[in-house]
C-alpha cells in the first residue's frame, strides 16, 4: 500500500506557473506507474498527465500539452507536475495517483491510491 500527499498548489495569475509536488510514503514507489488528475467545481475528474514506473515515458491530456511536464525522483519518493503558462480553465483541484500497471493509463479505475489534493486555482 501507499500513501500519496500532494503540495504545491496556490493562487496564481493566468501566465503563471506552479510546480506540484507528490510525496509517496513506502519503500515501493518504484513500482508503481503514477498520474495526475484534476476536477474542476461542477466537472468529472480528467486525467492530466501520466508518467511510467522508470520515468522514461510521460503522457499528457491535449488540453495540457506543451504546457505542463510530469517528472518523478524515484530515490526521493517523489512525483512533480511543472505547470507553465497557466490558463483559468486549468483551475481545479489537483490529484495525484498510484497504478500497478505496466505503461501508463489515463483511466481512473486503474488507479488504486490517491492523494488529499491540492487547490490550484488561476485568475485572469
Amino acid at each position: 500500500q501507499v500513501q500519496l500527499v500532494e503540495s504545491g498548489g496556490g493562487l496564481v495569475q493566468a501566465g503563471g506557473s506552479l510546480r506540484l509536488s507528490c510525496v509517496a510514503s513506502g519503500r515501493t514507489f518504484s513500482s508503481y506507474a503514477m498520474g495526475w488528475f484534476r476536477q474542476a467545481p461542477g466537472k468529472d475528474r480528467e486525467f492530466v498527465g501520466g508518467i511510467t514506473r522508470n520515468g522514461d515515458s510521460t503522457y499528457y491530456a491535449d488540453s495540457v500539452k506543451g504546457r505542463f511536464t510530469s517528472s518523478r525522483d524515484n530515490a526521493k519518493n517523489t512525483m512533480y507536475l511543472q505547470m507553465n503558462s497557466l490558463k483559468p480553465e486549468d483551475t481545479a483541484v489537483y490529484y495525484c495517483a498510484a497504478s500497478r500497471i505496466v505503461g501508463w493509463t489515463r483511466a481512473s479505475e486503474n488507479y488504486a491510491y490517491w492523494g488529499q489534493g491540492t487547490q490550484v486555482t488561476v485568475s485572469s
